[in-house]
């Protein structure tokens, strides 16, 4: 049996992660995310002592969407999944899976240097960490 060499998450990652304020509104976290083509945000921290947030479209549609509020009355802090969990770039893509898995969750920013340097996801791990499917 031979033993496939996943690669780093640094491989698959996104680069271009958008931060915003917690305290935007729903709404207007909608519209950056259509303007940059995203599905996830990450939540700036408040200070050196605070960790970072992050808001899902999965969570607009649970918490929004699905409990009829208005998203323009709703902050990105009310909503958002806080603190979560990071994986470093040098991860290997199995691992972060598993992380995933363990976890429960679907998504997680990538950390380097106390720096965000990138968000990775189960379709990103799947897309590029099974390269033979050209």
């Amino acid at each position: 049996m031979t033993i496939r060499n996943w690669g780093p998450v640094r491989d698959c990652m996104r680069t271009d992660v958008t931060e915003v304020d917690g305290r935007l509104d729903i709404l207007s976290a909608l519209k950056v995310m259509k303007k940059v083509g995203a599905t996830s945000l990450i939540v700036k921290r408040r200070d050196e002592h605070d960790e970072f947030g992050m808001l899902l479209f999965s969570d607009i549609a649970k918490e929004v969407i699905a409990k009829n509020r208005a998203p323009e009355r709703v902050n990105v802090y009310e909503i958002m999944a806080k603190p979560v969990l990071t994986v470093r770039p040098d991860m290997e893509i199995r691992y972060c899976a598993r992380l995933f898995e363990n976890f429960g969750i679907s998504h997680a920013p990538v950390l380097e240097n106390e720096k965000i340097v990138g968000i990775v996801s189960y379709y990103l791990l799947v897309l590029h960490g099974l390269p033979d499917l050209d």
